[in-house]
């Protein structure tokens, strides 16, 4: 198959590389632990030219896991090549290129274990994933699987799960991506790699999780209380393994750092400077030495299991770091503008004047496009941060006539209008393309919704996204937060440097640099987990004044279409955002778009719960 067919764009710098396209199939999920079974391998010019392809079945040396999805059994693998013994070839094919995949980050870390294991550098400096590409893109697609975007583009598919066959499709969807991109003039969401999720970063052995509330701090000359959260410093005479498998085994929550929630330290050297010692005594929580602490074990006092107890409301529980300067309500908001906000989600299926619209706000003040935004919601539409091929309407505010978008926009015969339209909207016409709203709900800040049960096999995806910025970059992060809106250890602090919780139940992917996503397996959460809350901080000067508007989608799989969009915009100062949160409301789960913003960095937040930063 070749690109050329359709596009060369070796004349438009922005999108001319040369590109390695790349499918696997695998023996699980985790790359740290399944193995490559197979891999395809096609390289492409900047002129759309087909320049190489390579396939192989591999000998993994495992369980090729399930054979009902891929086909590949342990008879058929059997004399197959090893990874090690191909990886030379592969390496060469992607020397120099651009890697793409759909949903490249699975494919890229797998190879990057691969090579690791092999003991070779993959040879990867920039990926462009096809899932992020259509995200920015917004074809009108059932949703964002190969198969669905393979049958919008019009690309045959002979045979799924098959690494060449699907190595192919993918060709075929590039290359009508790629000139949707172009057309839209859509920036590529090219990755530098490796990636902040660096297999050095691959989390150690899931801990055990505490069953046990934390009571509290420790009294001197008092008992231990299961659930007591202990951090261990310095040289113990007793083996540091055996203390801490004592410790968990008497119900105590073992912690690898000291912060404000810490119960007790453990050291023999009090005044040493250890960071743990410096955080203990400035946090002032109590120090115990070896002797103490092997004492007290022996008269542990029973704790509070998870789930009993009073937690908090929902509703009303917030970070334990108060906001420095909250984000103005709706009301606040729309004031500045003159435009209505709504204060709750209202019924999807209602009437709405703009219940197929999704409309791009340009120019005028934050606040003034804020409210905007806003306005649109109410009015039953989306609003658009980018534009895409599902903007279906623009508005133009003052100082909008000279985004750089503009001339696409006109190229492209998008209706434009005056601010003043939101406020007395004219009726839909009937070539407006219809949006699916029968199964997304568009939710204001604020609004909240009950999550459906899906399969065993499901996971939440919740994605943010946002206008390219050149001088600063955002952060996602994901806090698993128990009954007292605490971490309960520190491995439930996702992050760039540690993109998987502890159990494996919360994860953080990659693939552009205007978009990052968690993904929830709620299943898998332990029965401490009674709330997920999802935060943006912006690493660099900007705040999200200057940064805009982010744009969140929930959805049940990483290519399945949203079931929940939400808006949302800060006001002028803040330089970290309460995203969302997913938590328990008895037997249920919910979802809540909060738009929280504070005017502190990442660090202060994240010791709001309980994680300590060094």
């Amino acid at each position: 198959m070749s690109l050329a067919a359709a596009l060369d764009v070796s004349h438009l710098p922005d999108y001319a590389h040369d590109w390695a396209l790349v499918d696997v199939e695998t023996s699980g999920l985790i790359a740290r632990r399944d193995r490559i079974l197979s891999i395809a391998v096609l390289t492409f010019g900047p002129d759309g030219t087909q320049t190489g392809e390579y396939s192989t079945l591999l000998n993994p040396g495992c369980d090729p896991g399930p054979v009902h999805v891929h086909g590949l059994t342990a008879e058929r693998l059997r004399g197959a090549p090893t990874f090690e013994q191909v990886a030379g070839r592969v390496g060469a094919l992607l020397q120099d290129r651009v890697m793409v995949a759909h949903n490249a980050q699975f494919d890229y870390d797998f190879l990057a274990h691969e090579f690791a294991r092999a003991r070779l550098f993959l040879p990867v400096t920039q990926r462009l994933c096809t899932l992020a590409l259509n995200r920015r893109v917004e074809p009108p697609a059932a949703d964002l699987s190969l198969a669905s975007l393979a049958a919008h583009y019009g690309v045959p598919q002979t045979s799924a799960h098959d690494a060449l066959d699907d190595t192919r499709v993918l060709a075929g969807i590039f290359r009508s991506s790629l000139s949707e991109a172009a057309r839209l003039d859509v920036p590529l969401p090219l990755v530098p790699c490796p990636p902040r999720q660096d297999p050095q970063f691959a989390p150690n052995p899931p801990k055990t999780p505490c069953a046990y509330r934390n009571p509290g701090r420790l009294t001197p000359g008092d008992y231990l209380v299961q659930g007591m959260k202990i951090a261990i410093t310095g040289e113990t005479a007793t083996s540091r393994a055996e203390l801490v498998a004592r410790a968990v085994a008497a119900g105590l929550n073992i912690m690898s750092s000291v912060s404000r929630h810490t119960s007790a330290l453990v050291t023999n050297d009090a005044v040493s400077g250890s960071a743990k010692a410096r955080r203990a005594i400035a946090e002032g929580v109590t120090v115990i030495d070896e002797h103490t602490f092997l004492k007290l074990l022996g008269e542990v006092r029973s704790g509070t299991p998870h789930g009993n107890g009073t937690p908090k409301p929902p509703e009303a529980a917030a970070p334990a770091t108060p906001p420095t300067s909250p984000t103005r309500s709706p009301a606040a908001t729309a004031a500045v503008a003159g435009v209505p906000v709504p204060r709750r989600p209202e019924p999807k299926h209602s009437a709405k004047p703009f219940g197929r619209r999704r409309v791009l706000i340009l120019g005028g003040t934050h606040e003034e496009a804020s409210a905007a935004r806003a306005r649109v919601v109410e009015l039953g539409g989306a609003a658009a941060i980018n534009l895409s091929a599902s903007v279906t309407d623009v508005v133009l505010f003052p100082g909008g006539e000279i985004d750089r978008r503009m001339n696409r926009i006109t190229a492209l015969g998008l209706p434009v209008h005056a601010c003043e339209w939101l406020g007395a909207p004219a009726p839909e016409p009937a070539d407006v393309p219809a949006r699916d709203v029968a199964t997304t709900d568009v939710l204001p800040r604020g609004g909240v919704i009950d999550l459906p049960v899906l399969p065993s096999t499901g996971h939440w995806h919740l994605s943010a996204s946002w206008a390219r910025q050149m001088n600063c970059e955002i952060d996602v992060v994901a806090f698993v937060l128990d009954e007292d809106e605490q971490v309960s250890c520190d491995g439930d602090f996702v992050f760039y440097g540690a993109p998987e919780s502890s159990d494996g139940a919360v994860r953080l992917l990659c693939d552009g640099p205007t978009e990052q996503t968690i993904a929830v397996d709620l299943a898998a959460l332990p029965p401490a987990a009674h709330r997920i809350a999802i935060a943006a901080a912006i690493d660099g000067a900007a705040t999200f004044g200057d940064i805009g508007s982010v744009q969140m989608s929930l959805a049940p799989g990483v290519d399945a279409p949203a079931t929940t969009q939400a808006t949302l915009d800060a006001a002028t100062s803040e330089r970290s955002l309460l995203l969302a949160e997913i938590y328990r409301r008895g037997p249920r789960w919910r979802f809540r778009a909060v738009g929280q913003g504070y005017d502190h960095g990442l660090e202060t937040l994240v010791r709001g719960y309980g994680v300590d930063v060094e």
